[in-house]
């Protein structure tokens, strides 16, 4: 499988924020967003092969029990499944990252328990709304999250509306791009009706700590 790099790092997004995680990113993108933090992951030749073996024997050395499959855009590769499916035979909890263009029906196959998708919906500073697969959306379970990437008020506006009108039954994470002040997304939040839904604002906390670089 072609890897981009794997490094140990705390989980910086979401509802597993904090938690030591060894992160595995695969290259290759097939989207191109405005604010995209992995530029560099984008480009699917930009990694090296790598047997899964290895790939394990490195999760293994980091010593920690949750592993992250992350970006570029997991699901274009075909070797994803049956390396998330080596992970949990070593007893590992997999979270899957998915910019929310591609099916997921594949991953709703495994142990919700075991295996959380972390899917992305976007918003329009990202340029990336038309590819945005709706049918997605209502089948996240409860232990899956959805990610919403919140630049300026449209994108905020255009998040209400979809969270309205789709029914999420996982947790809804509102995250500002990196560098708006989140303060401003807060009281947005604290003055619709999104507060009824329980969304959550919450930073990129890997870059509170390390700032905007690779490796963290």
């Amino acid at each position: 499988m072609k890897i981009n790099e794997i490094f140990l790092s705390i989980q910086g997004e979401g509802v597993k924020t904090g938690i030591p995680t060894m992160f595995i990113r695969v290259p290759g993108c097939n989207l191109n967003c405005g604010w995209c933090d992995t530029v560099f992951a984008r480009d699917p030749e930009a990694g090296e092969e790598m047997e899964f073996d290895d790939i394990l024997a490195k999760v293994k050395a980091s010593g920690v029990k949750h592993v992250c499959v992350t970006g570029g855009e997991p699901l274009l590769q075909k070797e994803l499944l049956p390396l998330v499916k080596r992970l949990l035979d070593g007893v590992y909890f997999v979270s899957v990252e998915t910019n929310g263009s591609l099916p997921i029906d594949d991953l709703l196959e495994l142990d919700p328990t075991k295996v959380q998708i972390d899917m992305d919906l976007k918003c329009p500073s990202s340029g990336m709304t038309e590819h945005n697969l709706l049918d997605n959306i209502n089948k996240l379970r409860a232990t899956d999250q959805l990610k919403l990437v919140i630049k300026d008020d449209k994108d905020f506006q255009f998040a209400k509306k979809m969270l309205e009108r789709h029914h999420v039954i996982c947790p809804i994470i509102l995250q500002p791009v990196y560098g708006k002040d989140p303060k401003w997304l807060a009281e947005k939040v604290l003055r619709s009706g999104l507060k009824a839904l329980g969304v959550r604002v919450m930073v990129q906390l890997q870059k509170v700590i390390w700032g905007e670089k690779r490796g963290v």
